[in-house]
């Protein structure tokens, strides 16, 4: 009897992955305030302010005024810019 050599059949599977991105975002906000400007001088305002003339639309224009903090009875102190209601606006 004869033996016949059989070859060997070797099969290879490669998965290539190609490397994670790395990808950095950088998010940049500029508020922009006007020092120089007077706030604006007129009627609105929560009720309770008793907080005379002045009105700024928000703690950012108070604090651009160099008026913040605002404590009750100050010019433009009112009820909405004072979060916890302790009477101190803009803290």
């Amino acid at each position: 009897m004869t033996a016949t050599a059989r070859a060997a059949t070797v099969t290879v599977t490669r998965t290539i992955t190609p490397p994670a991105e790395t990808v950095r975002v950088t998010v940049t906000a500029t508020e922009t305030a006007n020092p120089g400007a007077a706030p604006f001088v007129g009627g609105g305002g929560d009720s309770g302010s008793g907080g005379g003339a002045a009105y700024y639309a928000n703690c950012s224009a108070a604090r651009a005024a160099g008026a913040a903090p605002l404590r009750v009875g100050d010019p433009g102190y009112r009820d909405g810019l004072d979060r916890d209601r302790d009477g101190v606006a803009c803290e």
